[in-house]
C-alpha cells in the first residue's frame, strides 16, 4: 500500500544527494514523499520533483562548547542548538498533510523529537559513519582503525565512552527541545538514536569495522549515491595510449584548503607515465593550478562515467567518492582533511583497498603511494571485492523495505 513520507534533509554536501536517492526509490516503489530541508536545497529537490518546505523558526543557541573542538562547536551549532526551532517547524510539516512515516538526517535532533511528539513512525539515515556510537567500533572523528589488540580495544573503549560523555553535556539542550514540544525530558543523549524505529546506516557493512554487537533498531543499508546531475557531460580523449594507467583526482566541492594539496597531487602524477583528470568543483579555479601535461583539469565531470575508464582514485575520503570508487572495483589514495574523512580513510586502509597520506605529505610520498597503487595488484583485487558486495547491497534497495516496514506497522 502506498505510504506519504517525509524527508528532514540536513541540506549540505553529502548529505542532500543521499536523501534525495532514498526519496528516488522511495518514489519508484509508488509510494509519496516531500522534503523539509534549509532554503538552498529547494532548487535540487523540486528539479527533482518533490514537494519542498523550509525552516521558519530561527534556532536560539545557548552554546556550552569551551575547548574550541571542531566537534563541540558543531553540536551546539548544527545539532543540539537548532533542536527546539527545528521540531517545531517539522512538527507542523507532519500535521500539514499525510505522514505516515519520517526519514531524517540522523543529525536533525529536533525533527526526530518531532516523529515521536507526532506519535509517527522514524527512520534516521546516516549517510556516512553512525554518529551513535556502537561497542567495538572507534567514534566518528576519531579516525582510529579496528581494535585487534587488547590495547587497542581499551583505546577504542575509552573514545567511545569520552564521545558519549561529552555528547550528554548537551542533555540539558535536548530536554529543552523536547519540552518545546510538550515532551518528557531523556535520561541519556542516547536515546536520541535508540528510541526511533530504525538507524539506517548508508554504507556497506563490509567496509565498515565489525560491532562487538548492534542495537536492534540498525541497520546497513549500503552506500545511497546520487547522480551528481550538476556534472558536466564526460566528452574526452585520452592523450596517450590506452594502456597507461589513468587515475582521477577528486578532493572536496567545498573548500577545505586542498588547493595545495592538490598542486603537489598533480605534480606528483607529472613524474609517472600515466594520465589523469582532476575535478576542481566549486572551490578551486583552473587558473590557479599548473597542471603538467599529463594531468587535465575540469571543474566537473561525472564521476561514474570516468571510473570506467581508470585505474585508481585520489581523494580528500568523502564517503560518496570513496563508495563510487569501490563499486568501480578501483583502488583509492586517500589524503582525509578532515570531517569524517580520517574515519573513511582508516576503512580504505583496513579493508586493503587503498593508501592513505596526510594532506601535506610531499610530492614524493604521493608519487611512492600511486606507483604502489598501479603496480601491486592485491589493492585491486580487494577494491574489487568490495565493490562486487556494494553492488549487491545497492540493487536490494533494503531502504525502501525498512521504511515500508516500520510505516506499515502502524497502520489500521
Amino acid at each position: 500500500m502506498p505510504c506519504n513520507f517525509l524527508v528532514a534533509s540536513w541540506g549540505g554536501p553529502g548529505h542532500l544527494g543521499p536523501t534525495l536517492t532514498a526519496a528516488q526509490q522511495l518514489r519508484a516503489h509508488g509510494h509519496g514523499v516531500r522534503f523539509i530541508a534549509r532554503a538552498d536545497a529547494r532548487e535540487p529537490v523540486e528539479a527533482a520533483g518533490f514537494g519542498f518546505a523550509t525552516w521558519q523558526r530561527q534556532p536560539r543557541f545557548s552554546p556550552i562548547a569551551r575547548s574550541g573542538a571542531p566537534l563541540e562547536h558543531a553540536y551546539d551549532d548544527l545539532l543540539f542548538g537548532p533542536a527546539a526551532a527545528r521540531g517545531v517547524d517539522t512538527l507542523d510539516e507532519i500535521k500539514r498533510a499525510p505522514t505516515d512515516a519520517v526519514l531524517t538526517d540522523s543529525g536533525l535532533f529536533g525533527s526526530v523529537l518531532a516523529a515521536e511528539a507526532a506519535r509517527v513512525p522514524c527512520a534516521l539515515l546516516s549517510p556516512t559513519i553512525s554518529l551513535r556510537p556502537l561497542p567495538g567500533i572507534p567514534p566518528i572523528g576519531s579516525g582510529l582503525g579496528p581494535p585487534r589488540t587488547p590495547a587497542e580495544r581499551v583505546r577504542v573503549e575509552a573514545a567511545n565512552s569520552r564521545f558519549v560523555a561529552v555528547m550528554n553535556n548537551w542533555l540539558p539542550m535536548l530536554n529543552e527541545a523536547r519540552a518545546h514540544l510538550q515532551m518528557a525530558p531523556c535520561n541519556h543523549v542516547l536515546d536520541l538514536f535508540d528510541r526511533p524505529a530504525r538507524l539506517l546506516i548508508a554504507m556497506s557493512a563490509a567496509f565498515d569495522f565489525p560491532a562487538d554487537s548492534l542495537p536492534g533498531n540498525i541497520r546497513y543499508i549500503g552506500p545511497l549515491l546520487d547522480t551528481s546531475d550538476w556534472s558536466r557531460p564526460w566528452i574526452f580523449s585520452w592523450p596517450h595510449e590506452s594502456d597507461r594507467p589513468r587515475a582521477l583526482v577528486s578532493f572536496s566541492t567545498t573548500n577545505q584548503d586542498q588547493a595545495d594539496a592538490l598542486q603537489r597531487t598533480i605534480s606528483a602524477i607529472g613524474q609517472i607515465k600515466m594520465d589523469a583528470v582532476a575535478t576542481l568543483g566549486p572551490a578551486l579555479k583552473a587558473d590557479s593550478l599548473h597542471a603538467p601535461a599529463n594531468v587535465t583539469l575540469l571543474a566537473s565531470a561525472p564521476h561514474d562515467a570516468v571510473m570506467k575508464e581508470i585505474s585508481l582514485v585520489v581523494t580528500h575520503g568523502g564517503h560518496g567518492t570513496v563508495s563510487r570508487a569501490l563499486l568501480h572495483g578501483l583502488p583509492l589514495l586517500v589524503m582525509p582533511m578532515g570531517r569524517d574523512q580520517n574515519d573513511i580513510a582508516a576503512r580504505v586502509e583496513a579493508c586493503g583497498a587503498g593508501l592513505t597520506l596526510a594532506p601535506t605529505a610531499a610530492e614524493t610520498e604521493i608519487g611512492t603511494a600511486i606507483s604502489r597503487l598501479i603496480e601491486e595488484p592485491q589493492f585491486r583485487a580487494a577494491a574489487r571485492r568490495l565493490g562486487n558486495i556494494t553492488a549487491a547491497e545497492i540493487g536490494k534497495t533494503r531502504l525502501v523495505s525498512e521504511l515500508e516496514q516500520i510505516a506499515d506497522a502502524v497502520k489500521p
